[in-house]
């Protein structure tokens, strides 16, 4: 559902429902053309057709409505699958035709269609009623049946899958409950029931007594008012509307109508495959919408798979791509009886399986990008909201709070268009550094949990029970906090789980479902507002108080395996303890010459390293040499020289053909524990501008998931010498600033071998000779320091040692004074070594 321009919503659904013929009404082809589509980057082309499909509806079947389509064929076969795939609230069938050329490229005949009331389409917004878009929809399944390129089960009945995002998504859910000739669905942050979402968490009839969620509602409304006050809703949804939003509150018509639009109303009747793909970051349709989908359609005996991505309606997606991927596993696997290609988590624990579950996790910042990067952690059954519950004290002490003349100003939790800040959520307190408000002063409460003693994995919905003394029909909002060591606290999302009470009632709060680790020593706050800006909350004036009357439970999934992703350059810098782990580039290599023993206080020690390129290129060449303590040593030689190459393999980015490297006596292996005593920085530095250098720095060591205790912080901050600029927003740094902040950040957990690749490049000479004071302080306490450099006069300046590349071969190293000989500069005696004498 596109809202308010918040998020454009790209997928439609899927679903198996019973035939439905219009009463004395064929589906007729009012108009269309042909064209071919030409694939960017060499793809293969696909063949398009516009269609203007006539259909019949309306609780009648009185109503003619003319739908505006476009047919992709399937790619290299003449007969495919069908998907059937649906848009976003506010957009059309444009908004999926990336999609849809994807999917057909894969050999699926995909039809694409803007929805009754928006684009090209006529007729009315009815919101997925049973009698407007379930009727279009079932008679688009007639009009697929009759192509030549579908592929049919029997007579009139199309190999069928829907696909589609939040009302491209409930459409899917909704067919497959009236249509039985719909084989699989794949509806993404889509909604379970329509009236909860947008007034959750009633007592007593439910909807009726929820929190008014007047913002999406309004959001919602206005997108498809257009220029009039109802547009192009029905008039009585238009008047449904007004209605609640004058007095704040549904009526029983009101949720009656609503809740027939909703899955929630025919769950029994979905016996589909299913996959359920829900965003962390969406106040609109949260997880808890999934989960009473999965739920319900279990129950019935169908499998459901469900997928927990970093994305939704709040914004802050950055897995687009692989969520596509996804889906086309699933499709493969329920329309073609395919293994999965890959192309989404690839290890049969999602997507394709029976009652699979996968989360993705934030574990970084792209350097080049500026992107959260993702893992994922995947497990063979969906496990809930509430598995493996854990009980956790909190402060009791009842505190009173107050409720606005007005209501304003408001507390802020979640807006559309903050769920790329959500995004980060992850990562840890102190990530957003409280740069956006978020409970005013006067209108919270607040109880903490104790200091972990070990790190805690929420997955699922933490729940407490509260007890609230005060007026009549109390409206509150729950949170949860990450508060860390230094008292910092940042919400672990951004959501609020509203609730309704009545004074001197004792009822259990559950608050919004999320997937987040707390680290060691940091505590779980829960916050309860009397306001939010995106509900409607009372005008009175009033006081309330509030107590805990128990722990908080908080459910875990240890079953949830974190599947490596790929690294950016940024993840370079990590201790590789860390990263070992989630590195899904380390592969093994071939078995190089026998090993032998290396001291275990020798920091380095490289032995016969060889590596080769697919296209034959050796990059490196039987290369040895050796690093001892204290040293600063330089990897000096020309571009192409095998300098990156090597430092790649040092840090188990790339495995070498032949050959071995050693650090304090262990053989580099994928998860060594050694290689946690090394810290590298290598590419460009990728910091997030608008945070502090300090921010930053506490962000990144969050990111290695290692205790903060053992981050020595301030010693590498000593060392960086970066002073009072540590406060700054780094957007206001400067080159050899951010450089400096790049190094301190590789300096964490003080390593014993520190590695950096061009430390220099882009600084003016006042800030290469800082550079080089911050490496000789850092290796005078006996540390070890590895720079490679293109740049000869630094290495004779900064460096105690050198190692001369060309060509992938050592041809000489030793202590500069001793390559330089007496009175020459390292510049010559280079050129000299490398045949170039000047």
């Amino acid at each position: 559902m596109r809202v308010g321009g918040a998020i454009k919503a790209r997928w439609g659904g899927t679903s198996r429902a019973a035939r439905w013929t219009a009463a004395g009404a064929a589906v007729v082809l009012v108009g269309g053309g042909a064209a071919w589509g030409v694939a960017a980057g060499g793809e293969p082309h696909v063949r398009t057709s516009d269609q203007r499909v006539a259909v019949v509806d309306g609780p009648k079947d009185d109503q003619r409505v003319t739908l505006d389509t476009t047919f992709y064929a399937p790619v290299g076969r003449a007969k495919g699958p069908a998907v059937l795939l649906g848009h976003g609230f506010g957009g059309d069938k444009y908004g999926v035709a990336s999609e849809a050329r994807a999917l057909a490229r894969e050999g699926y005949a995909v039809l694409a269609w803007s929805a009754r009331g928006f684009g090209r389409s006529t007729g009315e917004i009815a919101l997925n009623s049973p009698d407007y878009e379930v009727k279009d929809t079932r008679q688009l399944i007639d009009w697929l049946a009759r192509r030549p390129e579908v592929q049919l089960d029997g007579p009139g009945d199309p190999r069928l899958g829907m696909a589609g995002e939040s009302y491209g998504g409930a459409i899917a859910l909704m067919t497959a409950a009236y249509d039985r000739r719909v084989d699989a669905i794949a509806p993404q942050i889509t909604w379970n029931d329509l009236a909860g979402a947008l007034f959750p968490n009633g007592t007593g009839a439910g909807a009726e007594t929820g929190v008014f969620k007047k913002l999406w509602a309004g959001l919602f409304f206005t997108d498809g008012a257009g220029a009039s006050a109802c547009g192009r809703f029905l008039p009585s949804l238009c008047a449904m509307y007004q209605k609640v939003a004058e007095s704040g509150r549904p009526d029983a018509d009101a949720v009656a109508t609503l809740r027939r639009s909703s899955p929630a109303s025919v769950a029994d009747r979905i016996r589909v495959p299913t996959l359920l793909v829900q965003g962390q970051t969406d106040s609109l349709f949260p997880l808890d919408q999934a989960d009473a989908n999965a739920r319900a359609i279990a129950r019935n005996g169908a499998p459901v798979s469900v997928v927990w991505y970093q994305g939704g309606h709040d914004g802050g997606d950055p897995e687009t791509e692989r969520v596509r991927g996804l889906l086309r596993d699933f499709f493969d696997a329920r329309l073609r009886h395919r293994a999965p290609s890959g192309n989404g988590n690839g290890n049969g624990n999602g997507a394709g399986d029976k009652d699979g579950f996968a989360v993705t996790r934030a574990g970084g910042i792209d350097s080049s990008t500026q992107e959260v990067v993702v893992e994922e952690a995947t497990a063979r059954a969906y496990s809930g909201l509430g598995a493996g519950p854990q009980t956790l004290s909190l402060d009791g002490r009842e505190q009173t709070i107050f409720n606005p003349a007005g209501g304003s100003p408001a507390s802020i939790s979640a807006l559309p268009g903050l769920g790329a800040l959500g995004g980060l959520g992850d990562l840890g307190a102190g990530a957003l550094g409280g740069g956006l408000p978020a409970d005013m002063p006067g209108q919270s409460a607040r109880f903490d949990t104790r200091p972990l003693a070990h790190p805690l994995r929420l997955t699922g919905a933490a729940t407490v029970r509260i007890r609230v003394s005060g007026k009549k029909d109390v409206p509150l909002f729950a949170k949860l906090y990450d508060v860390a060591p230094d008292g910092q606290a940042a919400p672990a999302r951004r959501l609020a789980a509203p609730l309704r009470v009545t004074g001197g009632a004792t009822v259990t709060v559950t608050l919004p479902a999320m997937d987040y680790r707390f680290d060691r020593g940091h505590r779980l706050r829960l916050v309860l507002t009397t306001t939010d800006m995106g509900f409607a909350t009372p005008p009175e004036p009033a006081s309330y108080k509030v107590a805990v009357v128990s722990g908080l439970t908080v459910p875990t999934v240890p079953s949830l395996a974190t599947r490596p992703a790929p690294i950016p350059g940024w993840v370079w810098g990590l201790p590789l303890a860390a990263f070992a782990a989630a590195a899904g580039i380390l592969v093994r290599g071939r078995r190089g010459r026998p090993s032998h023993a290396t001291p275990a206080d020798v920091p380095l020690e490289i032995t016969g390293l060889t590596k080769a390129y697919r296209n034959g290129h050796l990059a490196v060449s039987d290369l040895s040499f050796r690093v001892e303590k204290g040293q600063v040593l330089g990897l000096l030689g020309p571009n192409g020289a095998g300098k990156t190459t090597t430092l790649r393999m040092l840090m188990g980015l790339i495995h070498p053909d032949a050959g071995e490297i050693r650090i304090f006596g262990h053989r580099v292996t994928p998860g060594a524990p050694v290689l946690s005593r090394l810290g590298s920085f290598v590419e460009g530095p990728g910091f997030l501008p608008h945070l502090s250098g300090r921010d930053n720095l506490d962000l990144y060591w969050r990111a290695t998931g290692r205790p903060p205790d053992e981050a020595h912080m301030e010693e590498a901050l000593t060392i960086a010498g970066l002073g009072a600029a540590l406060d700054r927003a780094v957007r206001t740094y400067s080159q050899g600033m951010r450089q400096r902040l790049a190094i301190a950040q590789a300096m964490l957990g003080l390593p014993d071998l520190l590695v950096l690749d061009e430390p220099t490049n882009g600084l003016d000479p006042p800030q290469i000779r800082e550079m080089r004071e911050v490496l000789v302080r850092y290796a005078a306490a006996g540390r070890t320091v590895i720079v490679s450099s293109h740049m000869l006069a630094e290495v004779e300046q900064t460096c105690t040692h050198a190692v001369v590349m060309a060509g992938g071969r050592r041809v000489a190293a030793g202590p500069v004074a001793e390559i330089t000989g007496s009175g020459r500069r390292l510049e010559d005696a280079f050129l000299e070594i490398i045949g170039e004498a000047p």
